[in-house]
């Protein structure tokens, strides 16, 4: 019986011998490549015998960097990566230990695009071209309203450096509109374009009526608009010729609406 059960546990050494003889573990990095290596710390295993890290791949390729070293560099230019490329860093080290990836910011994109074009057709659409793009980043549409920057849409960044062009439609107002593009990358900063304004003469200025309200507010044509409350709640928002007010409380309320900032009252 003993020899049987020696013959099986041979036999399940022989095809598993990894996990018998040396668990490991993985730590893995996913980003886009922006030009610099990652530099990693690399400790020697719980016994004193050996560095923790045994292999590292970029894309499932194994790297030939050497890392039997306390600190070694995961040189992307053996890979032939562009600037804006996809790399998944593997890195592969026995569980008794743990490597430290001292720079992972290097593979999170950043914001670096540049505006070649940016115009607004007859239809209201914004259009815009970029290149320089180094990581697949939102661009985040904003108009200037009521006094302030206001999201219109987002768009996904194509995140490469090549040329690339966008669209979005636009709801303007009237007089002078004022666009903009923004985005934020890993540091928390927002990046801005410059400044596209342009004026639509096919918009009228919009007014509304009554002052004092008791059912519903009427625009002399379709708009963007926000009611606040007195206390700085919204309570309305909508692009409408109509708002119906009979659920709202008795009161003073604050109005956005077209490019003016006005009041009413509800009866």
């Amino acid at each position: 019986m003993r020899s049987i059960i020696s013959g099986i546990f041979t036999a399940f050494a022989l095809l598993f011998p990894f996990k018998l003889l040396a668990q490991s573990s993985v730590l893995v990095l996913e980003g886009n490549y922006q030009g610099k290596n990652l530099i990693v710390q690399n400790p020697f295993t719980a016994s004193g015998v050996g560095f923790c890290v045994y292999e590292v791949t970029v894309n499932d390729e194994v790297s030939t960097d050497e890392w039997a070293s306390s600190a070694f560099e995961v040189d992307f230019n053996l890979f032939q990566l562009n600037i804006g490329d996809v790399a998944v860093v593997k890195i592969k080290h026995k569980n008794d230990c743990h490597p430290k990836v001292l720079n992972p910011e290097v593979l999170k994109p950043k914001s670096t695009f540049d505006v070649t074009s940016m115009s607004v057709s007859e239809k209201g659409v914004l259009k815009w071209c970029t290149e320089k793009e180094t990581g697949k980043l939102d661009f985040i549409i904003e108009q200037y309203r009521w006094n302030k920057w206001i999201k219109i849409g987002e768009i996904a960044g194509k995140g490469t450096p090549d040329e690339h062009c966008y669209s979005h439609k636009v709801i303007p107002h009237s007089g002078e509109n004022r666009l903009r593009l923004k985005q934020v990358d890993h540091t928390g900063t927002p990046r801005y374009s410059n400044t596209k304004t342009f004026n639509d003469p096919s918009i009228p200025e919009i007014t509304f009526n009554p002052k004092k309200v008791s059912k519903d507010i009427t625009f002399s044509n379709e708009t963007l608009y926000e009611i606040y409350d007195q206390y700085g709640n919204i309570v309305k928002r909508g692009f409408a010729s109509k708002v119906p007010c009979t659920n709202l409380k008795k009161g003073i309320y604050y109005f956005n609406f077209d490019n003016k900032i006005d009041n009413f009252i509800k009866k």
